[in-house]
C-alpha cells in the first residue's frame, strides 16, 4: 500500500509531460500536412467525388479491300455502365442488376471485384450491345439504381459466314494476361482491343483515342450539370491488299472442305486472298463470347480458330519435289539423272514404294521433267540419296522453308526444315541417311505452311526472286505505322535460267493430259503447278488400324500453281485436308487462278475518267439459289456523273 503522503517522482512526471507533448506535436503535424502540404491533392480527390468522368468511345477504323470496298464497318449500340462513385452498395444491388440485364449475379460481382483496384470514378462496362428491353430497365430504375448508366458505343460489323475471318481477326475485351504484355501496357481493364488477325496486328492505328465527358453529380450520383467534353478521335482506316472478288472465289472453291487457300502476287508479295476452313464468326466476339461458345471453339478437333494458311504445320508431300528439283539442278545432279521406276526402289537396305504402285503400274524411264509432271517418287528418292540432307536443307532454307515468311499477321509459325544440325540440336541424335529418302518427297520430319509453299513456288517461277508477303502495303499505312519484321522485303536466289526453264516447263505439263492434275487445266490460261499428297500418319501405324480408324487419317491434298508459268502474276497454294489426292486440291487452286485471270481480262481501260463515268466498287449479301443462305457478292458499277463530281470523288475509297 502506498502511503497518503507518497508523491509521483519528478522523472515520471517529466516523461508523461513529454509523451503528451509528442502526441500533440504529431497531431499538429498531421493537421498541417493535411491542410497545407497536401491540400491540392485532397482538393483534387474531393473534386473527383463531385465530378464524374464518362468515357466517349472512339470508333475503330474501318477496313477496306485493295479497291476501297468496305470489309469491316461499325454500328452504333448502347452499353450498360456501372458507376462506382455512387453511394449505393454495388454488391447488394448485384442481384437486381443481373436480373434486369440478363446476367449471372456472380458474373456481376466478379467484375466489381476485378475493378476494385481501379479509381472509383472509372466506370465498369457491365454489358455491351444491350437490348431495347434492357435499355428500358435502366431508364425505369434511375432512382432505385443510380449506379446504372448507358453509353453509346460503336461495335464491329463483320461479314457473315466467317468471310475473311482469319485475316480480319476479331476484337474483344483486353484480358489480364494481355495487360502484362508490352504492346498492351497502356490499356486498362474493359478496353476493347484486337485479339487476332489485322485487328490485332494494326490495333494501335485502328483503335483511335477515347474522349471523355465531365459531369457534375450530386450526393445521390445523379447528373446535375456538364463541365466539359473532349471529343473522341476515331481510329484510322486500314486498306488491305486482298481483293474481295478473288476472296469470294477462294472461299467458294474451298466451301465444304477443311484446309486453306493462299493467293499471292509473287512480284510484290501482296496477298490477294487468304482462306482457312473451318472458320468462325467474328461477330460473336464483337461483344463478348460466352464461356460455352469459347469452349466449343477451342475443343473443336477441326481447329476453327487456327489460321491454317500461316499456322498449319504439315508435311507438304510431293509439292516439295519442286524445291528438290531446284536443288538437284543447281547442284548439277538432276540434269543427267535417269532412273527406271518399277514401282519402288531399295535405299539404305529398305524398300520404298512409289505412289503409282498402288495402281499396279510403273513410271518406267524417268528424267527430271517426267519426274515432276508424273511425280515419280523413285526419281526423287534417288535424287535425295545423291544430294544428301544438308544440300537439300541448304536450298530449301534459301527458299524460306523452316522459317517465318514475315507476313504482317500475328502468330505465324516457323514450320520445320530438318538437317543434320537440326536433329542434333532438337533430339541430341545423329541424322540417319534413310531419313533423307522420306524428306525427298516431302514426308518425314519436314513441315510447311501454305504461305511458305506459295512464297517458295513464287520465287522459283520468278527466277529466284523471293519476296516477303504482306496483307497491307507500307505506302497505304499512316506515318509512324510500320510492318515490324526481321525478314527482308526481297532476296535474290541465284537460279540458272536454264534450270528455271526446265522446272517451269515441267510444272506446266502437270496440268497437261500427261500430268497429275490434267483435269484442272484451263483453256487459254498458262497455268503451271505441282500436286502433292501427304500422309497424316505413317504406313506402319496405319497397317495396324482397322478400316474405320484408317478413314480418320486420310492423306492431305496439296497443290501450288502459278499463272503464267514464268514470271507469274499470281501464285496459289491450296491445302485440302484429308483430300487424299493433290488433284482435288488442284481443282480448288484452278478456280482461284481462273477468277483472277478473268477479272484481269475484264478490267476497263480507264473508263471512269475518259467517258464521264465513275467506277464504284461494292460488296453486299444476297440469297443463294434456294433463297435461304446469304452469300457475299461483290462487283463494280459505272455511274454517269458530271466530270467535276468525278474529280471530287476520285480519291474516295471504292471510287476511281
Amino acid at each position: 500500500m502506498f502511503g497518503r503522503d507518497e508523491k509521483v517522482s519528478a522523472i515520471r512526471l517529466t516523461v508523461a509531460q513529454y509523451i503528451i507533448l509528442a502526441i500533440f506535436l504529431i497531431l499538429a503535424y498531421g493537421l498541417w500536412r493535411l491542410q497545407v502540404m497536401q491540400s491540392d491533392l485532397y482538393s483534387s480527390l474531393a473534386e473527383k467525388n463531385r465530378i464524374r468522368n464518362v468515357p466517349i468511345l472512339a470508333p475503330r477504323g474501318k477496313i477496306f479491300d485493295r479497291e476501297g470496298r468496305i470489309i469491316v464497318d461499325n454500328y452504333p449500340s448502347f452499353s450498360a455502365l456501372l458507376l462506382r462513385d455512387s453511394s449505393h452498395d454495388l454488391n447488394a444491388d448485384a442481384d437486381l442488376i443481373a436480373e434486369g440485364l440478363h446476367l449471372d449475379p456472380n458474373e456481376v460481382r466478379a467484375r466489381i471485384r476485378r475493378f476494385a483496384s481501379m479509381p472509383q470514378y472509372q466506370p465498369i462496362f457491365l454489358k455491351e450491345d444491350i437490348t431495347p428491353d434492357e435499355l428500358a430497365f435502366i431508364d425505369a430504375h434511375r432512382n432505385e439504381l443510380p449506379e446504372l448508366d448507358t453509353i453509346m458505343a460503336h461495335r464491329r460489323l463483320y461479314p457473315r459466314n466467317g468471310f475473311m475471318a482469319h485475316v480480319i481477326g476479331y476484337v474483344g475485351e483486353v484480358t489480364e494476361d494481355m495487360l502484362n504484355q508490352p504492346q498492351f501496357e497502356l490499356y486498362s481493364p474493359g478496353d476493347v482491343v484486337g485479339i487476332s488477325g489485322v485487328e490485332r496486328q494494326y490495333n494501335t492505328m485502328l483503335m483511335g483515342k477515347n474522349g471523355a465527358r465531365q459531369e457534375v453529380v450530386n450526393s445521390h450520383g445523379r447528373t446535375v450539370g456538364l463541365l466539359g467534353e473532349t471529343d473522341a478521335v476515331p481510329g484510322k482506316q486500314l486498306k488491305l491488299t486482298l481483293d474481295i472478288d478473288l476472296q469470294i472465289a477462294a472461299e467458294e472453291a474451298l466451301d465444304g472442305k477443311n484446309g486453306a487457300v493462299v493467293a499471292m502476287d509473287p512480284r510484290t508479295g501482296e496477298i490477294l486472298a487468304m482462306v482457312s476452313r473451318p472458320a468462325f464468326d467474328p461477330q460473336s466476339f464483337s461483344v463478348r463470347v460466352s464461356r460455352d461458345q469459347w469452349n466449343k471453339l477451342v475443343s473443336d478437333e477441326n481447329h476453327p480458330l487456327l489460321n491454317k494458311a500461316i499456322q498449319a504445320q504439315l508435311a507438304p508431300g510431293s509439292t516439295f519435289k519442286i524445291i528438290m528439283a531446284t536443288a538437284g539442278l543447281q547442284e548439277g545432279i538432276a540434269q543427267d539423272l535417269h532412273v527406271n521406276c518399277t514401282g519402288g526402289g531399295t535405299f539404305y537396305g529398305r524398300y520404298f514404294k512409289c505412289w503409282i504402285a498402288a495402281r499396279h503400274q510403273t513410271h518406267g524411264a524417268v528424267d527430271i521433267v517426267k519426274g515432276i509432271y508424273q511425280s515419280c517418287d523413285v526419281f526423287f528418292y534417288t535424287l535425295g540419296e545423291k544430294l544428301g540432307i544438308d544440300r537439300i536443307a541448304k536450298w530449301a532454307t534459301a527458299l524460306g522453308m523452316g522459317q517465318k515468311t514475315g507476313i504482317d499477321l500475328p502468330q505465324e509459325v516457323n514450320g520445320v526444315m530438318p538437317s543434320e544440325e537440326w536433329k542434333i540440336k532438337k533430339f541430341k541424335q545423329k541424322w540417319f541417311a534413310g531419313e533423307t529418302i522420306s524428306v525427298s518427297i516431302g514426308q518425314g520430319a519436314i513441315a510447311a505452311t501454305p504461305i511458305q509453299m506459295a512464297r517458295a513456288f513464287g520465287a522459283i517461277a520468278s527466277g529466284g526472286r523471293l519476296v516477303r508477303p504482306h496483307v497491307t502495303n507500307p505506302t497505304d499505312l499512316p506515318p509512324g505505322v510500320i510492318q515490324a519484321s526481321n525478314v527482308p522485303d526481297e532476296v535474290t536466289i541465284p537460279i540458272d535460267p536454264r534450270n528455271w526453264e526446265i522446272i517451269t516447263d515441267a510444272m506446266a505439263q502437270v496440268v497437261s493430259p500427261v500430268g497429275t492434275a490434267a483435269a484442272s487445266a484451263i483453256k487459254g490460261i498458262d497455268m503451271a503447278g505441282k500436286t502433292g499428297s501427304a500422309q497424316t500418319v505413317s504406313n506402319m501405324l496405319k497397317s495396324k488400324m482397322s478400316a474405320s480408324e484408317k478413314s480418320k487419317y486420310k492423306d492431305n491434298g496439296w497443290f501450288v500453281g502459278v499463272e503464267p508459268r514464268r514470271n507469274p502474276e499470281i501464285v496459289v497454294c491450296a491445302l485440302f485436308e484429308e483430300g487424299e489426292h493433290g488433284s482435288e486440291a488442284a481443282h480448288v487452286a484452278a478456280k482461284v487462278i481462273q477468277a483472277y485471270v478473268e477479272k484481269q481480262r475484264r478490267l476497263p481501260t480507264k473508263m471512269a475518267k475518259n467517258n464521264g463515268k465513275a467506277e464504284i466498287g461494292a460488296v453486299w449479301t444476297a440469297p443463294d439459289t434456294d433463297g435461304e443462305e446469304q452469300r457475299l457478292q461483290a462487283g463494280h458499277f459505272f455511274v454517269d456523273m458530271p466530270k467535276e463530281s468525278i474529280a471530287a470523288l476520285v480519291a474516295a475509297p471504292g471510287i476511281r
